[in-house]
């Protein structure tokens, strides 16, 4: 029957929505990908001199306030975007207030009773029996108050099970607010640094570090031969989801044609070897982007789009034995295989 996952935001002063509905799982990355794709394509134009952006959501679900993932998402998007993004989030059902219990706070949200609850009486006897069927019910939503609705289809994976560590979660530009931090808080952009898919036009960057040796059995877990089997299967869909990211920044068709602008920051290559360590050797994001010289950022996006890419041509890679934690630690396991990584530790230290 297939799985539609409907996810909205609501503008409360333009009385517009935008609903993603997505197919695959309902996570924190692909909230966060609907928003980005809303102000992508259209709210930056409409606020063009916008610094900050107020999110009001409910405590649970992909955007819930308990959930790292959202936060870490989100700081992303700050960062992308150069937003400060600020979330209150409506207090959870068992929250006790002094005087009485409140539940089903998040039905307080203005997108319930401006935009959902439109949405399912327009719906309301229809059998939704295709997604076209689902986004062009959605998208014909009005009101006589002037409600209008874009809805699209998000074909994107979103993996479950993505972890944020501690490090990570303490690396977050968030400042919680005195009342209830934990519902309320700000995350700031941080200090403009290159993002995944932003390098110099220039072909080779004279400050790539070349980690090609640490593409080794005793790294990755495969022959080299495998290894570059894995590299030849994962390059289409790279390339195609590539095409999709930089369409959902964009907002629009390629001005460009393929292969022009800047090139990515960290190869293919690159990407799949940050994702061998942190996904078989356990090592912390924060290290692998400094020994990529790239901002956690951009490794954590790197890494988890490659992730994506795994899920989608069914690879696994399996956790070794060691779990490494410092660039010591690295350099002290390949050294057990004769390999002598002195020099790239050096470099990103």
């Amino acid at each position: 029957m297939g799985k539609a996952i409907p996810y909205g935001i609501y503008d409360v002063a333009a009385n517009t929505g935008w609903v993603s509905v997505g197919t695959d799982h309902d996570t924190a990355a692909f909230a966060v990908a609907a928003l980005r794709r809303w102000w992508n394509a259209h709210a930056a134009a409409v606020y063009p001199q916008a610094g900050r952006l107020l999110i009001t959501a409910d405590a649970g679900g992909s955007n819930s306030y308990r959930t790292r993932a959202w936060k870490s998402e989100l700081s992303a998007f700050a960062a992308e975007t150069g937003l400060e993004v600020t979330v209150c989030h409506f207090p959870p059902g068992t929250y006790q207030a002094p005087t009485r219990h409140l539940p089903g706070t998040s039905k307080w949200n203005t997108i319930e009773h401006r935009l959902f609850s439109h949405i399912s009486m327009n719906w309301r006897g229809r059998p939704l029996t295709s997604h076209e069927v689902i986004v062009n019910t959605i998208a014909a939503t009005t009101t006589r108050t002037g409600l209008r609705v874009h809805a699209e289809l998000d074909t994107g994976q979103y993996p479950k099970g993505e972890t944020v560590s501690d490090t990570q979660m303490a690396a977050l530009p968030i400042a919680r607010h005195d009342w209830h931090g934990d519902w309320n808080y700000t995350l700031r952009p941080q200090p403009a640094q290159p993002g995944a898919e932003d390098p110099p036009s220039s072909a080779h960057r004279p400050d790539r570090r070349d980690l090609s040796r640490l593409v080794h059995p005793v790294v990755t877990g495969m022959p080299t031969p495998a290894w570059n089997d894995l590299l030849t299967r994962l390059a289409v869909p790279r390339e195609a989801q590539r095409e999709a990211d930089l369409h959902n920044r964009r907002g629009d068709a390629r001005r460009l044609p393929a292969g022009g602008g800047r090139r990515p920051r960290l190869t293919l290559a690159d990407r799949l070897l940050a994702t061998m360590l942190d996904q078989r050797l356990g090592m912390p994001q924060p290290v692998i982007g400094d020994l990529f010289g790239v901002s956690r950022m951009t490794i954590n996006n790197a890494i988890r789009q490659t992730r994506q890419l795994l899920v989608q041509i069914r690879h696994t890679i399996a956790p070794a034995d060691v779990r490494l934690t410092t660039l010591a630690d690295l350099a002290d396991h390949t050294a057990t295989a004769g390999l002598d990584i002195t020099t790239e530790i050096k470099s990103a230290c």
